[in-house]
């Protein structure tokens, strides 16, 4: 049984692609049963007998010479865009066409006999590839089952990143010639080449959360990233996290410099370890005190997003689409995009970096998921928003924020980031505001989804140099149901009275009131009991929702934003692309 030579799926097209050539004796393309067919065709022009013959013959490697008379305009046209390398002879699908390798691209177009009067009957039809399109290159073999070496030489094949919509695919083109000195020139001209983009990885430290979501993290890279990375030739270095931290603690004592970037494969809890873990090992590495207010460094490596959570907010801002294909393209073609990041701190002491926040109504209901891990990941949810929403009380809060146009003037460095002037502390630079609220968010990315397609926080960027800070005042429930509900439609979700927008670059939140969250989660009916404690345990401490991971914070939390101190495998993105989801329990 042999595999088909015609299939572009990543994993088939690896189990029959090696790139050792020496093991494989070469092949003649000519079967005995074309012999008959040469006695017939031997009155055939003199230029058809050249083309057959160089089907068979070793590739020109082009210079000045390389061009016949008759391919002038092929010259002309190919020299103006970039310098030929090589060129010869391929069967791309059923027929045989002359392809040309360039710095920049290859280009193929089928040979046609010539009518006696010397003119193609038709004008060739000339395709390409740019190269920079191009993540892998490999030979193509026959193998028959159970073979694992050797095989039927069939030619190489070319794995090409394609766009459609959002989304990125693999797409696999095959050029059949069955010499092994031909394929061989070509396969060493491409790899030469390939290599030559800088920005893309070759090693990769790869953490998969194996509890992520429905638990199917380790299966989608597995199936769907894995083979990916190997047609790209890049090494994975894969530790599978067995509890809360251990990302974090990895990234803390291990040696990452042989590394090209990070890799985490999990919903918005793993991402948010992950990219605290590489700034924080960059403060680290830098001799920054995270115990006092600091100007932090930019981490050295990039983080790619692999999305298989429930949400994926932080995938989706970058990516446009939750699509575990689309991210690993992202990464193997290197495509860099620079990120705002917040950073998180509690009376001088850095507690975290991450991308969002929220509090109230966001982290209550957060904080309640977090009770009930035993309910399936959706129920879990739908339970703790109308929970929430029946216990649905406001934070008497003191706000205060610095606002983008009151430092405009002064000289931001995205590079060093030492834009954290001393008339921070200033207070009469701070506006201040004090009263009742059902939740404050802090975002310093738009935080798309499938349940915001226009974003949490649409009206900020990746990278921007600001945060949207978004207050809903004490209203009714109704009010504020329909606040809610409004993410997932067109209409503008801030067009309401309690609700305002602000564009900030550092946000101060205290609490003022002395209870816990405990008091206010019993129910009337007496059925709360120590069983059903809530993680807040201490009195005066409140729960904070950041990156979709529970924060305890005992006072005053205070919020900078740091412009592009991360680097993500991803492109801006407008808008979420994908399907709509509408929340059931509201």
């Amino acid at each position: 049984m042999f595999e088909s030579p015609l299939k572009s799926n990543a994993r088939n097209a690896w189990s029959e692609s090696q790139e050792e050539l020496s093991e494989t004796e070469p092949v003649s393309p000519v079967s005995k049963g074309n012999r008959g067919k040469k006695k017939k065709n031997r009155r055939q022009q003199p230029q058809q007998q050249k083309i057959e013959k160089r089907s068979v013959s070793a590739p020109q490697l082009c210079g000045e010479e390389s061009f016949d008379g008759d391919d002038e305009q092929s010259e002309k046209r190919y020299t103006d865009y970039d310098k030929p390398i090589v060129r010869g002879i391929f069967q791309i699908g059923k027929k045989s066409h002359d392809v040309l390798l360039t710095s920049m691209r290859v280009t193929w177009s089928p040979i046609q006999p010539e009518t006696p009067t010397g003119q193609s009957e038709t004008l060739r039809r000339t395709e390409y590839v740019e190269l920079k399109d191009v993540f892998g290159v490999k030979v193509k073999r026959r193998r028959s089952a159970g073979q694992e070496t050797g095989g039927t030489l069939l030619g190489i094949t070319l794995f090409q990143c394609k766009k459609k919509g959002p989304k990125l695919k693999d797409h696999a083109i095959h050029f059949n010639n069955m010499s092994v000195d031909h394929c061989e020139i070509w396969f060493k001209k491409l790899k030469e080449i390939l290599s030559g983009f800088q920005n893309r990885p070759k090693s990769l430290k790869v953490f998969v959360n194996p509890a992520s979501h429905k638990k199917e993290a380790y299966q989608i890279y597995r199936d769907d990233v894995a083979p990916l990375f190997q047609l790209a030739d890049i090494k994975a270095d894969v530790t599978i996290t067995e509890r809360k931290g251990h990302a974090l603690s990895v990234l803390k004592e291990s040696n990452l410099d042989g590394y090209d970037g990070v890799v985490v494969v999990g919903g918005d809890g793993s991402v948010a370890e992950v990219a605290h873990g590489l700034l924080l090992r960059a403060q680290m590495d830098a001799g920054r005190d995270t115990d006092s207010m600091f100007t932090p460094v930019r981490a050295t490596l990039p983080l790619g997003l692999i999305p298989a959570g429930s949400t994926d907010v932080v995938a989706c801002s970058v990516h446009g689409i939750r699509h575990p294909v689309t991210a690993a393209m992202h990464i193997i073609m290197g495509h860099h995009q620079e990120v705002d990041v917040c950073s998180f701190s509690c009376l001088g002491r850095l507690l975290r970096f991450g991308f969002s926040a929220m509090f109230g109504f966001g982290g209550r209901t957060l904080a309640l998921a977090e009770r009930h891990r035993w309910m399936p990941p959706g129920q879990r949810r739908e339970f703790a928003v109308i929970k929430t929403l029946a216990n649905l009380k406001p934070e008497d809060c003191e706000l205060s924020y610095l606002p983008v146009k009151k430092v405009q003037t002064e000289t931001l460095d995205p590079v060093k980031n030492e834009y954290l002037k001393d008339d921070m502390e200033e207070e009469e630079s701070w506006t201040t505001t004090r009263g009742l609220f059902l939740n404050v968010s802090i975002m310093a990315i738009p935080c798309l989804c499938s349940m915001a397609p226009r974003g949490l926080a649409p009206n900020t960027r990746l990278n921007n140099g600001s945060m949207a800070l978004i207050t809903a005042g004490n209203t009714s429930r109704a009010e504020f149901i329909k606040h809610l509900k409004r993410y997932n439609s067109v209409n503008n979700q801030f067009s309401f009275s309690f609700v305002e927008t602000q564009t900030v670059w550092a946000v101060r939140l205290r609490p003022r009131s002395q209870s816990s969250w405990s008091d206010d989660i019993a129910e009337d009916n007496g059925e709360y009991d120590s069983k059903n404690a809530p993680i807040i345990s201490s009195e005066g401490a409140y729960p904070w929702n950041v990156d979709g991971d529970l924060l305890e914070v005992p006072s005053e939390l205070l919020i900078r934003l740091h412009p592009q101190l991360l680097t993500l495998f991803g492109v801006y993105i407008e808008e979420a692309e994908e399907a709509h989801i509408k929340c059931s329990c509201i």
